[in-house]
């Protein structure tokens, strides 16, 4: 069996995930944003908007600056993608799309509670979708109120959830306030789409185990279930089918103390160049116990904590620098008074030696100039906080 050392399964990792690759030159156009999605398959959503929204932030980590607004229009109005629950909220190409057609019949239990609780709404919601076409919950003709015992939401919000998550509607598209617009799936997904053959249970869970594999290029078990949220006693019988198959091959990798899975396509780069601040929903990152094995990184979302319970931030974006997680910075757009403000700043000592702290904070203070560019913002204004903030605050900026 091959034996990998972490420095290597680190490079094939951010490979898989387009870190090999120079950034675009010139203006980004749906040609980048396409080979992205393909290397990345998936692109998670979320609503927080401290700094902005979160699926903005991934392409920005691979390409460079580019056009928010033409990002969403490839999503959304491309004909190539839709949205649906692959790792939680998520784009992800439609060609995928009969892979997870099975996940809409055994949707979570608050929907099938709200549909055994409330199914003539339900069916009211969908004819007036249908006959009226797309639409928000708040331009249902009988919404309901924020009130009552659906974690806050009104009745019509839940409705056209439900409706989404069990597959009788899609995502059109989101508003610039982020509100999701229902539609019927026939009037959001292609025909091509919506003809392909449902593939056995078993099949989809190979699959999609394949496209976390090639995403991620290296993995273990946990690794590449999580990719698309499966259980993991689901997802070890179908990566044994795979090595048998020949599909992955099983490596070692030194240091780790479970096996790990590679894709025949991985790359294995040399070297990693150049530094991107990644978003807390990153693929890099966004299963936690995998970015500590690949990279000593340990990573939690604190904005959910108490302020005095948390250690690094509200809004906490590591900085990757040349193939290492070297540092993370808490920031904040501050819209108002047109400033990027690092509110915390931090070095990894287990990565970083002190004769290297001043370049990585010369680095980073670029990589915040570029942030704040792209969001249109004025200044970078940083805090006296955390162990990097001393030599952050000391470059000059660019």
């Amino acid at each position: 069996m091959t034996t990998l050392t972490p420095a290597q399964a680190r490079r094939i990792a951010l490979g898989a995930q387009g870190f090999a690759r120079c950034r675009p030159a010139g203006v980004v156009s749906s040609r980048q944003f396409r080979r992205a999605m393909e290397q990345m398959t998936i692109l998670q959503l979320d609503s927080v908007n401290v700094l902005c929204r979160s699926h903005y932030l991934p392409m920005m980590a691979r390409l460079g600056p580019y056009d928010r607004a033409r990002l969403d229009a490839y999503l959304y109005r491309s004909g190539e993608h839709f949205e649906y629950l692959s790792h939680e909220a998520s784009i992800t190409a439609q060609m995928h799309q009969p892979l997870l057609r099975h996940r809409a019949r055994r949707p979570p239990t608050w929907a099938r509670r709200f549909a055994d609780d409330m199914p003539d709404y339900l069916d009211a919601v969908l004819a007036e979708v249908s006959e009226r076409g797309p639409l928000t919950a708040g331009e249902l003709e009988d919404p309901g109120s924020r009130t009552g015992p659906w974690w806050g939401q009104s009745k019509g919000k839940r409705a056209l959830e439900c409706l989404y998550v069990t597959g009788r509607l899609a995502i059109r598209e989101r508003t610039a306030q982020f509100v999701k617009v229902y539609d019927l799936p026939e009037r959001v997904l292609d025909a091509e789409t919506l003809a392909k053959q449902e593939p056995s249970e078993a099949d989809a869970v190979r699959e999609m185990l394949m496209l976390a594999a090639r995403s991620h290029g290296i993995g273990t078990i946990a690794d590449l279930a999580d990719y698309f949220r499966l259980r993991t006693p689901v997802a070890r019988p179908a990566i044994a089918d795979l090595v048998a198959g020949g599909r992955l091959e099983q490596v070692g990798v030194r240091g780790w103390d479970e096996p790990a899975y590679l894709h025949p396509e991985a790359r294995r780069p040399r070297r990693i160049r150049g530094s991107a601040l990644l978003s807390p929903f990153d693929p890099v990152v966004w299963f936690r116990p995998r970015a500590e094995r690949l990279f000593n990184f340990r990573y939690r979302i604190e904005m959910y904590l108490p302020a005095a319970k948390r250690i690094h931030g509200y809004y906490v974006l590591p900085y990757l620098l040349d193939g290492e997680l070297v540092g993370r910075v808490d920031l904040k757009a501050d819209r108002k008074e047109r400033v990027l403000r690092v509110r915390r700043s931090w070095v990894e000592d287990s990565v970083v030696s002190p004769t290297d702290r001043a370049r990585v904070a010369g680095e980073l203070r670029g990589s915040l100039d570029e942030m704040a560019e792209w969001l249109d913002l004025d200044a970078v204004a940083i805090a006296p906080e955390g162990d990097l903030a001393n030599a952050l605050a000391r470059v000059t900026p660019g």
